[in-house]
């Protein structure tokens, strides 16, 4: 099937109501037909539901629709894109391991490397992300994994999704691709060899600002590549948390099963059953919300071009970006999701534009229906120092654009009025 078809059927079989809409399934825990059948299930002798931290058939619906729209072999919902991310690098490292990141992700993302993960005894070592060569410096035998983001936030910088994912095979690494940006209509990081994707599903895939949640994709294979891998001996050695589970001995993926059997067990950042309903509703309209944000952005970025204000806007479906190549490579018919970025003169004329705006919305969040303007040094990235900030591509005065599903020529002059204020 097609994504299009995938995001509004797959997953899901009619219950005995003969529902055509997902129900919420709002329960915390479930009833077992016997003291029998609740061991089985504990011991993974038979599957089913046991307590909605682990699993709920709402959640179990948007799961796999995210793993077929992304082409992997599972997914694991979390409670939001920040969890989904430390899940991941918490499946695969111990005191004193060390992941390579990307020089472009995220302020959120970094900080939780470089501060956060550091006091569990974590090291993050920073790649640059125009020069995928740079990665192998890095890599000794503590290297745990390879994080970096397909489309970036804010730079918009595309990510060389082959290169990236030869060197982590080459090395024996997990490589894990934050595709929230790009989303799985516009690109596939797993059909380019990465073999993680993790989303922030309160973003593009939600699309009207009403839902937190997360995601993590496995990609087929990783049952042969985690056994007797020297770097992972806890996916093929016995876990004395559950008495004894070898996960490569069992016929799942085992990246996301070792998530759900312990770190949900033990953390529990799962998204409640409203919220995945929530986002299962958003995902049937993705497909035309992206080719409208996308059409949308690449009019503006067009305006934003030839305005005598604006400088380094940063647009890869623009013939004259630096990315331009890389995004006809990887993303969908040259899409390129509706956000851009670009700079004016300081942080005083950044300001400025935010505060004359009329109907962009100064707001932290991208993906949304609605325009939203953000000024990302003095917020998403403002606990990074300015000069690391000058290094990673984020000036004083650089302005963050998530363009909406408005009229495009509304927008343009509504921007066109506060760079002209």
């Amino acid at each position: 099937m097609n994504k299009e078809t995938i995001a509004i059927h797959h997953g899901y079989e009619r219950d005995t109501q003969g529902t055509t809409a997902v129900p919420i399934y709002q329960t915390t825990a479930y009833v077992f037909a016997s003291a029998k059948q609740a061991s089985d299930r504990f011991t993974l002798q038979a599957l089913g539901n046991i307590y909605t931290r682990l699993t709920n058939p709402t959640t179990a619906v948007l799961e796999a629709r995210l793993a077929a729209l992304e082409g992997g072999a599972s997914a694991l919902a979390t409670s939001s894109g920040q969890a989904a991310i430390f899940y991941a690098i918490s499946n695969l490292i111990e005191a004193g391991d060390n992941v390579i990141i990307s020089d472009k992700i995220y302020g959120g993302s970094v900080t939780l490397f470089k501060h956060t993960l550091k006091k569990f005894g974590l090291e993050a070592r920073v790649f640059n992300l125009d020069e995928s060569s740079s990665i192998e410096a890095l890599i000794d035998d503590k290297t745990k994994a390879i994080f970096y983001e397909s489309l970036s936030n804010p730079q918009i910088a595309v990510a060389d999704i082959d290169a990236i994912s030869a060197i982590a095979k080459k090395h024996g690494i997990i490589s894990i691709c934050d595709n929230t940006v790009a989303t799985p209509y516009l690109v596939n990081p797993i059909a380019h060899g990465a073999d993680i994707v993790v989303h922030s599903c309160s973003k593009y895939i939600s699309g009207q600002g009403l839902a937190l949640g997360g995601a993590i994709i496995d990609r087929d294979g990783l049952l042969d590549f985690f056994k007797g891998n020297p770097r992972y001996p806890h996916f093929f050695t016995p876990d004395e948390s559950y008495q004894g589970l070898v996960y490569t001995d069992l016929p799942f993926p085992p990246f996301n099963l070792r998530i759900r059997l312990s770190l949900l067990r033990d953390i529990g950042a799962t998204p409640s059953p409203f919220n995945s309903w929530s986002l299962i509703q958003s995902l049937e309209t993705l497909s035309l919300r992206i080719e409208k944000h996308s059409s949308n952005a690449l009019k503006i970025a067009k305006f934003l071009e030839s305005h005598p204000k604006v400088s380094n806007l940063n647009y890869p479906a623009l013939e004259s970006n630096k990315y331009n190549g890389l995004s006809k490579k990887y993303f969908k018919d040259g899409l390129c999701s509706g956000l851009l970025s670009f700079e004016v003169a300081d942080k005083e004329s950044a300001w400025k534009i935010l505060d004359n705006t009329k109907i962009f919305s100064i707001v932290v969040n991208i993906g949304d229906s609605k325009s939203i303007i953000t000024h990302p040094s003095s917020t998403t990235h403002q606990q990074i120092p300015l000069a690391e900030q000058v290094k990673i591509g984020i000036s004083q005065g650089l302005i963050r654009l998530s363009i909406g599903l408005e009229n495009a020529d509304d927008l343009i002059e509504d921007l066109k009025q506060a760079l002209n204020s």
